[in-house]
């Protein structure tokens, strides 16, 4: 909503202000269809050039989201430290073979079939699971796998982060191809220097209008939009260290309650639930 919103706002602030100040906007409308195809099929061009194919996929899948509200909100931080508490508490009550089953069979587990929101999303469960069967093992230390969860989180960031490289390299490279663009105009201008001065001044008009359609593509649209993915993907690993918090500290011996308290410390101020929230969320599901 706000993405479109933005858009709106500075599309009216720059033709508005550009009208009210006696501009001409259909010289600018006539001129828009060329510039924005060469513009856009150049940077659709070096985009793909300079990205592979998995890159590719994966900035289209962040862009089909943009529009979306982000899925990481306090409700969701709540289930999820509720599920890890339940499972480390039947850890701790049962001993650690007694998940086992849950671990091994996640699709299969009471525990996490209560939890729709986190329990169905497969990174989640698989990251919670992979460090729960360590733990299970018995044959790694916390030390150790904190080391592997720093590596994991480490990867899962790279990839998260491709797509916001790919169309900051687009809006980095936009502004020139606006010049690219202009400088064709002004070499179609040159080829007619015969003909009537309004006539030229049109066409030279049309030119100019290929830089100032890459400068406003690059910084009013692109550039945002790869800060929003990169925010989404900031959010996305707040969540996987609220799950490495936890189970560490049960690991170093702290029970359920104060181990996802660790977790609760991580979250960003505006989703974190505080702690009587997290206490009367967890003893209503239990």
């Amino acid at each position: 909503m706000f993405v479109i919103i933005g858009y709106v706002v500075s599309l009216v602030c720059v033709f508005g202000v550009f009208m009210l100040h006696g501009g001409n906007i259909f010289v600018v409308l006539h001129a828009l269809p060329f510039e924005m195809a060469t513009i856009g099929g150049a940077a659709i061009g070096a985009f793909l050039v300079s990205n592979q194919p998995k890159v590719i996929k994966s900035t289209l899948k962040a862009l089909g989201g943009v529009l979306k509200s982000s899925k990481y909100t306090k409700a969701r931080y709540l289930e999820l430290m509720t599920m890890l508490y339940e499972i480390l508490q039947k850890a701790r009550k049962e001993g650690l073979m007694a998940i086992e089953k849950d671990v091994d069979a996640p699709q299969e587990s009471e525990i996490f079939n209560k939890f729709p929101m986190v329990g169905k999303d497969h990174h989640v469960i698989e990251f919670t699971t992979d460090y729960l069967r360590m733990m299970v093992s018995g044959n790694l230390n916390a030390h150790e796998i904190e080391s592997l969860m720093d590596n994991e989180i480490d990867t899962h960031h790279e990839e998260a982060y491709a797509p916001v490289a790919a169309l900051n390299r687009v809006a980095g490279g936009l502004p020139a191809f606006g010049i690219v663009a202009a400088v064709l105009g002004v070499v179609n201008t040159m080829g007619s220097v015969g003909q009537p001065p309004a006539v030229l001044g049109a066409m030279v008009g049309s030119a100019l209008v290929g830089t100032f359609l890459g400068i406003l593509l690059s910084y009013a649209f692109v550039e945002p939009l790869a800060a929003l993915i990169e925010q989404k993907t900031q959010d996305a690993a707040k969540e996987l260290l609220c799950i490495k918090s936890t189970l560490l500290a049960s690991m170093q011996g702290y029970n359920p309650a104060t181990a996802i308290e660790f977790g609760r410390k991580v979250l960003f101020s505006g989703d974190r639930p505080d702690f009587a929230e997290l206490e009367s969320h967890v003893r209503g599901k239990k």
